[in-house]
Order: C-alpha cells, then structure tokens, then sequence
C-alpha cells in the first residue's frame, strides 16, 4: 500500500491538536486513544511522541483510568478556593453600595475599596483588602466614582476663560 501524504502536514496537526483542546468531549476521546494504545502494547514514550505529549502525560492518564475507569480520563472542575463571603453577604454588600456612606455613619460621600473593605469588616467580621474589594465592586456591578479635584484658590472666572467650551474662550478668538 502506498503512503499517505497530506498537504501542510505541520499545519494540519496543529489544527488538529487545537481541535481536540477546544471541546472536552474530544479532550476524553483523545484520551481515551492514548491509554488504548498503552494497553494494546505500545509504551509510554512511543505514544507521547506520535500524540505529542510527554511521557509522564500519557502516564498519568494510565493511571487515572486504572483508578478512576472511564470516568477518570474526563475533565474534573476543580473549583478553586471557597469564596469568604456567601452569596447573601454579596447581596447585602450591594444594597448597602446602593446607599451612600453617610447613611451608616461614615464621613465620606463615595464608597472606594478602602471605606468598602472597612465597612466588611465591621458588617461581616471578615478581612477583605482593599484590591478584594475593588474587584467585589466590579462583579456586583458597581463602579467607583472618584470626586474632581478643586483647587483651594482657584478663580472661577479666569478657569471660565480657560475652558474650550466657554462663551468668553469663544469670543477671544473671534
């Protein structure tokens, strides 16, 4: 029989590999192919070269079927760390961002991380720092509003003059 040639071999095989990392299904398949063809005689190091693999990659599926059987090759979540706050103190947090500050006696006028990881603390009894916190606003929905800076001893006419939008930068270039 007469070898196969496939054009752009090298390309091909890398778009078949994407392939099967994109889908779990073909993920367990590809799996499942590699632990089949240990058991049909080949090793470790001769199926990782033709999957492209390591070794101890193929080794380790082996195992995991022996152990686990079919169920032991499939993609298990594994889902981090617990959050520290549940979801009801989540839901608490963003009534109480609704509101502002000085309704629970604090003398700023906008939440930020800082006041928010104090406010936690106080409510809940559990740490959050402040880039904790920071990340809570965003995935409650909120965002921070941070207050314009005002200058002491500024002059409101000549910032008037200064501004693009003002009647009196207007006319001076008329």
């Amino acid at each position: 029989m007469r070898r196969l040639q496939v054009t752009n071999a090298e390309e091909m095989q890398l778009a078949l590999k994407d392939e099967v990392k994109k889908s779990e299904e073909a993920r367990y398949n590809h799996r499942c192919h590699a632990v089949l063809l240990v058991i049909s005689g080949q090793s470790c190091y001769q199926v990782a070269t033709l999957l492209g693999h390591s070794p101890r990659t193929i080794q380790r599926w082996v195992n995991q079927f022996k152990d686990g059987g079919f169920d032991g090759l499939r993609d298990h979540f594994n889902g981090g760390r617990p959050a520290r706050l549940t979801e009801e103190e989540q839901r608490q947090i963003a009534r109480d961002l609704r509101k502002p500050p000085r309704t629970f006696g604090y003398a700023q006028n906008l939440w930020d991380g800082k006041l928010l990881s104090y406010h936690i603390q106080k409510t809940f009894g559990k740490v959050l720092k402040v880039r904790q916190c920071q990340y809570l606003f965003h995935k409650l929905g909120f965002r921070q509003r941070k207050p314009r800076a005002v200058s002491a001893k500024a002059d409101p006419v000549a910032q008037n003059v200064c501004k693009k939008n003002s009647d009196a930068w207007l006319n001076e270039e008329m």
